[in-house]
């Protein structure tokens, strides 16, 4: 721990040095220039001691709180890549990702993304799996996703709720298994938080089956693995799901479905994208 201490101190002395004084508020004073706080104001303006932030900067091995960090990455004005770094340096795991500041949105480098997939089906979901976006080749797998209304288009929810998609999921039980566990697990310590608290509520009160696997407390994180969907109209899909998180997006995460090699799924995708008529979502 003694080198991350150093690296630690390191890393604070320069965030400190590097900030605008006028941007926090803070006066000029005599002989000092625009940028760069003192030790004690950087104290004061997080609420921890001198000489706790100044033992902190020496590097000395003293075992800061996670919330004395927080305070810490708030007051040195550290992005939330930062921010990581800085816990990371002190044993603690990664803060939660920043709101989405456009929920109902998908980001534009995020839209083309899942576009260039083409016959690929992908879609892009938030960390409470709210599905935000898809291209034409997964809307034409799972062709009911444009109809469902916008307070719905959850896919832990589609999954207990739409007879379609547990049709089209030859294994649903162990899916549906899966999800839930890895759901759980992504979502931590947020489950009192409204989008995941609000999501399970009516998930409890609408399903059994969801109801049974929620109740086993089952945490596992979603794998890379094959995945076998039944399509009425080209038949059995065989393909691996992987799960992609942009690093400039902590809010989202990509899932994309390619097809398995020595099957004929990449045919039969090509065959409904062009024999649909569906279009990628209108963003």
């Amino acid at each position: 721990m003694k080198h991350n201490a150093a690296v630690l101190g390191q890393f604070l002395r320069a965030r400190r040095r590097q900030l605008v004084r006028a941007e926090l508020g803070v006066p000029r004073t005599t002989g000092r220039t625009a940028s760069g706080l003192r030790r004690e104001e950087v104290a004061y303006l997080a609420g921890v001691s001198i000489t706790w932030y100044t033992w902190l900067e020496q590097g000395r091995d003293v075992n800061p709180s996670r919330q004395v960090l927080d305070s810490l990455a708030r007051t040195l004005r550290l992005s939330h890549n930062e921010h990581v770094y800085l816990l990371a340096l002190a044993g603690y795991g990664a803060p939660h990702p920043s709101p989405d500041p456009s929920p109902g949105t998908v980001p534009a480098d995020v839209a083309r993304l899942l576009d260039a997939f083409a016959d690929f089906p992908a879609m892009a979901v938030t960390t409470n799996w709210t599905v935000l976006a898809w291209n034409a080749a997964y809307e034409a797998v799972y062709r009911n996703i444009a109809k469902v209304p916008v307070a719905e288009r959850n896919f832990l929810w589609l999954l207990f709720t739409d007879p379609y998609l547990r049709t089209l999921i030859p294994d649903w039980e162990l899916t549906s298994m899966y999800n839930v566990a890895s759901f759980r697990a992504e979502a931590g310590t947020r489950l009192d938080e409204a989008p995941f608290a609000d999501l399970v509520s009516r998930l409890l009160k609408t399903s059994d089956a969801f109801r049974s696997a929620w109740e086993s407390f089952d945490i596992d994180t979603m794998p890379s693995r094959e995945r076998h969907f039944r399509h009425p109209d080209v038949g059995d899909l065989h393909v691996e799901q992987h799960i992609l998180a942009p690093s400039d997006h902590p809010h989202l995460r990509l899932v994309t479905f390619i097809p398995v090699a020595d099957s004929d799924t990449a045919i039969k995708m090509r065959s409904l994208r062009e024999h649909s008529l569906v279009m990628p979502m209108n963003r």
